[in-house]
């Protein structure tokens, strides 16, 4: 199944008023990051395609209006809120396949080149997937709140006022969630390749 990643144009069309261009490149700006965030999160690149376009959709359809600062907390609360509903989602399909499916398995391993720059040499590839799965396992292994924290902060670069406005929480528990997404993946990035003395 092809995904297309930009804002369908009859969702722009059907828009009460004409998406600015100023979302559009918010939009465009966002995407792949997100995308990126998603599947660490959900480990299926389809899925994660998918989460992201409905966060855009939702953000675009009903929240065009709103000023500009707040589009990053907007989306990534939606998009939080969609990824919350896909795990929902693979819980009961878990449950309906353990009662009525075969025994085959039809789970892929998510594609962690997809994550990776593939602009260099063949060697350098390899290398930058391989460490690219590494961070996005030691980042799985966060709890839900740090594992958030941290992408919102790091990767995305949200203020802590924006990322506690995504999050619904206090800027305090943002600081705390962050420090000890920090710490658990120094941790665990160590113990992967412990430092040589």
């Amino acid at each position: 199944m092809d995904h297309v990643y930009a804002l369908p144009s009859a969702l722009v069309s059907n828009a009460a008023a004409p998406v600015s261009s100023a979302l559009n490149r918010f939009c465009a700006d966002v995407r792949v990051r997100a995308t990126r965030m998603a599947l660490i999160e959900l480990r299926d690149a389809a899925m994660a395609a998918d989460v992201v376009q409905d966060s855009l959709l939702k953000l675009v359809s009903h929240y065009q209006d709103r000023p500009s600062e707040e589009w990053a907390p907007l989306f990534y609360s939606i998009l939080r809120n969609r990824i919350t509903d896909m795990h929902r989602k693979r819980k009961v399909e878990k449950i309906f396949d353990f009662f009525f499916s075969s025994d085959e398995d039809d789970d892929q391993p998510p594609s962690w080149e997809s994550v990776a720059d593939t602009a260099m040499g063949p060697e350098a590839e390899v290398a930058n997937g391989q460490l690219a799965g590494r961070i996005a396992d030691a980042v799985s292994a966060l709890s839900p709140r740090q594992r958030e924290a941290f992408l919102l902060r790091e990767m995305e670069g949200l203020s802590i006022v924006d990322t506690s406005m995504a999050m619904k929480v206090s800027e305090g528990s943002v600081k705390t969630h962050h420090m000890r997404a920090l710490t658990r993946l120094r941790e665990l990035l160590e113990s992967d390749h412990p430092a040589k003395v």
